[in-house]
Formats: structure tokens, sequence, C-alpha cells
């Protein structure tokens, strides 16, 4: 199995960061994704409060993946599994938010995954790299959304 593990400071409250965290529609505006794919995803919430079971489909590039929720704990942690994947298999992440004492949050993301085999090295380089984006966005973005 790899796996990866990055964190982030934002300035925003934990509770602005589990908005952006739950409502998979913001996640092209701050991630490494470029489209929810709506007619691939399942159980949505119309007022972005998405479930756990929610399927949550993004494209990056040509590729689509799938995310289920599988737990949440309001304002402190989500986590996920891989629903659909061609790159990657048994994928399990984790984000957990944690105040700091100034009323900001620290982000941290991290997961386990197995990929194909001759495919390790290559994973490992790319989702340290993405998911390190992915929550860097998330952190600015929250800043920057909840000043607004």
């Amino acid at each position: 199995m790899q796996n990866y593990d990055v964190t982030a400071t934002s300035t925003a409250s934990p509770a602005v960061v589990w908005r952006l965290l739950l409502d998979a529609r913001t996640w092209p505006v701050w991630s490494a994704v470029d489209e929810l794919v709506v007619e691939r995803s399942s159980g949505l919430d119309p007022n972005g409060r998405d479930p756990v079971g929610a399927v949550r489909a993004f494209r990056t590039g040509k590729t689509v993946t799938g995310e289920r929720l599988t737990g949440l704990v309001e304002e402190k942690r989500m986590t996920y599994e891989d629903a659909f994947n061609k790159a990657i298999r048994d994928y399990d992440a984790t984000i957990e938010l944690t105040p700091t004492a100034d009323g900001g949050t620290i982000i941290r993301w991290h997961g386990t995954y197995g990929t194909r085999w001759g495919m390790g090295l290559v994973m490992r380089g790319v989702m340290g790299r993405v998911m390190q984006q992915m929550v860097d966005g998330l952190a600015s973005h929250a800043a920057t959304w909840s000043k607004a």
C-alpha cells in the first residue's frame, strides 16, 4: 500500500473550511479537479451538504474518478473511499480539521491506496503533489472566502 499525508493551515475557521469540503460543487474552484460530473455522481445534496454515502465524481483532464463519503464528523473529520478509479485501488482518505488558537484551521489530508504493478513510484509522486495542491487550495480559498 502507498500513502500520502499533507497539511496546510488556513486563517479561516473550521466552519468555513467544512462548508467547502462538504459541498462537492465548490471543489473545482479551489482544488486540482476540473469539474464535478453530476451525471456520474449520486446522492448529492442540492444545498451543498453531501451526506455519508454520496458518490462525488470529479473530472481531471480526461479522467473521471468517484469518491464515496464514508464518515462525517461536523467541522472535524471527513472520510471517503474510492468508488471508481482506474489508476488506484483500495483508496481510503481522511481530512481532519483542527482549530488553531487564533481562529484558523490546520487541515490534514491523508490516505492510503494501492496501485497496479509497476505504478507505485509514479503514483507516489503524483498523489503527493496533487494532494498537497488540494490542501493548499482549500486553505487559501477558505481564507479568501471567509473574508468575502
